[in-house]
């Protein structure tokens, strides 16, 4: 990825926190989306947020039919996160159909089990990923309707998890999809948790995350009394301390430090066989560069982007206020250059990107 920062957003912090509160995240009106919710096999919910699209940009009967771009995203996330909106909106543009599955709890409704989500969470993507790939993840496509190329990106945890699944499943994951992209994922968990538990970090992402993290977490004790220690829950003042309490314990792991060596990704990136972009910033500051990858640490199939700007999933472009639509651009071109060389070009009209 071709990248530079703008030089009025200098520095990791301002690059992670100016995109996601300030930046244009589309060219036109913000996506709307149609909701499914899905019965999980363990008895539970999740939800999927489809981009509703107009009848009229349906491919005429017998042509190819449209490819899928799924997104699973970060910790706290959402359809309506910053880089959901953004990657919607490339989808738009180039005629794609476009999916958010939500992890347990984040679709603004508290799922049901005695569990929530985690950085491994490599079971439920595979869920996810295998229905979604059914006729191209169309839902309501009519019987027989070839399958399409499905592309799935994961975002920050999202990315972790779908690169162990990747992983995983090895030689198999190509019978779902043609290519996967982790953008800004923590590959490796101790090293970004020992990162957000510092300084600056500490202060300001640590504490945005266990507000929303912490009441979650006491409504699911309401819904199972004795499911973990709620004074313990209270007095974490870290993201080590909660995932000591609440996610390790909850979803098969001994502890903290457990959790984040098991669920880490970059010792399996080797195994992967589909292709694989890994995209992190040098100056992201939740992922340390020092604990990225090199070329020799992976496998052939996957492929490293690790520009010297962009903080964590920020990425700015262009003209202040900015916006953050050149990274899912250049995600989505890799994307589309994995085995979908038969896919023609989208009119200039349709392929009007925010780039400026």
């Amino acid at each position: 990825m071709k990248y530079r920062a703008p030089a009025w957003l200098p520095g990791g912090n301002a690059q992670t926190i100016w995109p996601a509160l300030m930046a244009r995240r589309t060219v036109g009106p913000g996506p709307a989306y149609r909701r499914e919710r899905w019965t999980t096999p363990d008895g539970d919910f999740v939800d999927v947020d489809f981009l509703a699209q107009d009848m009229a940009t349906e491919p005429p009967r017998g042509s190819s039919p449209r490819p899928l771009l799924v997104l699973f995203h970060g910790l706290e996330g959402s359809s309506r996160s910053h880089y959901a909106e953004a990657f919607a909106d490339v989808a738009r543009a180039r005629g794609w159909r476009f999916a958010v599955p939500h992890f347990r709890g984040c679709s603004g409704e508290l799922n049901l089990g005695p569990r929530a989500y985690h950085s491994g969470d490599h079971e439920e993507i595979g869920w996810l990923v295998q229905r979604l790939a059914r006729a191209g993840g169309a839902a309501d496509a009519p019987p027989g309707t070839p399958a399409a190329p499905v592309w799935a990106v994961g975002v920050s945890l999202g990315g972790n998890a779908l690169l162990r699944w990747a992983a995983e499943a090895g030689s198999r994951a190509a019978d779902l999809v043609a290519a996967v992209a982790a953008v800004s994922a923590p590959i490796d968990l101790a090293a970004g948790g020992a990162a957000i538990g510092r300084g600056f970090n500490r202060q300001v992402y640590n504490r945005m995350f266990l507000r929303s993290m912490v009441p979650k977490a006491l409504a699911k004790l309401q819904q199972h009394p004795g499911l973990f220690d709620r004074d313990a829950l209270l007095a974490a003042r870290d993201l080590h301390a909660f995932d000591n309490v609440f996610t390790a314990p909850l979803h098969g792991f001994r502890d903290t430090d457990d959790y984040w060596q098991r669920a880490s990704a970059k010792p399996l990136l080797p195994a992967i066989r589909v292709p694989a972009l890994v995209l992190n910033a040098l100056n992201d500051p939740f992922v340390p560069a020092a604990s990225l990858p090199t070329p020799q640490q992976v496998g052939r199939h996957v492929t490293l982007w690790q520009p010297a700007g962009g903080g964590h999933v920020g990425f700015p472009a262009g003209a202040f206020p900015g916006h953050v639509r050149a990274m899912p651009d250049a995600v989505a071109d890799w994307l589309a250059a994995q085995g979908a060389a038969t896919y023609a070009p989208l009119p200039p009209a349709q392929a009007e990107s925010a780039h400026g």
